[in-house]
């Protein structure tokens, strides 16, 4: 039985190897069909290697001169002294001459102004030890700070104006009255003491002082009786 099964073995291998030998040639002879079938559309070109691009020099050193001719701030380059000045003065004057006192305007133009103070907080910087420049851009400063400070109180007593009339009820009748603020005696004391606070830090600012403190102090007396240092000027 080993014999036939080595005599069996020895009778297929042939065939198998000529099969294989047959199933190989078939396929080399469509793969070179394939190539040739395609040849046309494959042009020289296509196989060009892509051309080489180069970055540009993206900094080189100055020479000398000019870097002792180069500003050190480099972002101020184009606002000399006399643009940063006019600026200031500019800025000054817009923000001084507004209605403090009118929130709604406040309300629309306080994001531009706080805008424009960076923008001259960064411009300003190379002039800083100047005097004159120096001195301007505190006012500025000194101004920003004033007109949040009067805001701020301006608004409370506004609120508590408005709180008074709804506790009156409708038209001072009574009807529909909301509560009362039990102490509105040490809101007022806190507001006067705070608009004496604001005239001694800041007189130069007086005019702005008493356009929202002053006279927001004068409103909520026609709604609570109180006393503060300047009523007189309010006939109180």
């Amino acid at each position: 039985s080993s014999r036939t099964t080595a005599s069996s073995q020895l009778d297929v291998s042939p065939r198998i190897i000529r099969a294989a030998c047959a199933m190989a040639a078939t396929v080399g002879r469509r793969g070179v069909a394939l190539l040739r079938a395609s040849a046309p559309r494959l042009s020289a070109g296509s196989f060009a290697p892509a051309p080489r691009v180069l970055a540009p020099v993206a900094w080189r050193q100055a020479s000398p001169a000019m870097q002792a001719a180069a500003r050190p701030y480099v972002t101020v380059v184009k606002y000399d002294r006399d643009d940063v000045l006019e600026k200031l003065d500019s800025f000054r004057a817009e923000v001084f001459s507004t209605n403090w006192a009118d929130y709604l305007n406040l309300v629309y133009n306080v994001p531009f102004w706080e805008a424009e103070l960076d923008k001259l907080t960064s411009i300003v910087q190379p002039y800083l030890h100047e005097d004159a420049v120096g001195k301007k851009f505190s006012e500025v400063q000194e101004l920003m700070d004033v007109l949040y400070q009067c805001e701020d109180v301006r608004d409370h007593l506004n609120e508590l104006a408005e709180l008074c009339t709804r506790a009156s009820g409708f038209m001072g009748t009574g009807y529909a009255a909301e509560e009362k603020i039990e102490n509105m005696d040490e809101h007022a004391k806190l507001c006067a003491e705070a608009y004496d606070s604001l005239l001694a830090k800041h007189p130069n600012f007086k005019p702005k002082i008493e356009q929202t403190v002053g006279h927001g102090l004068a409103v909520l007396r026609q709604k609570h009786k109180f006393k503060w240092g300047t009523m007189h000027r309010y006939f109180f």
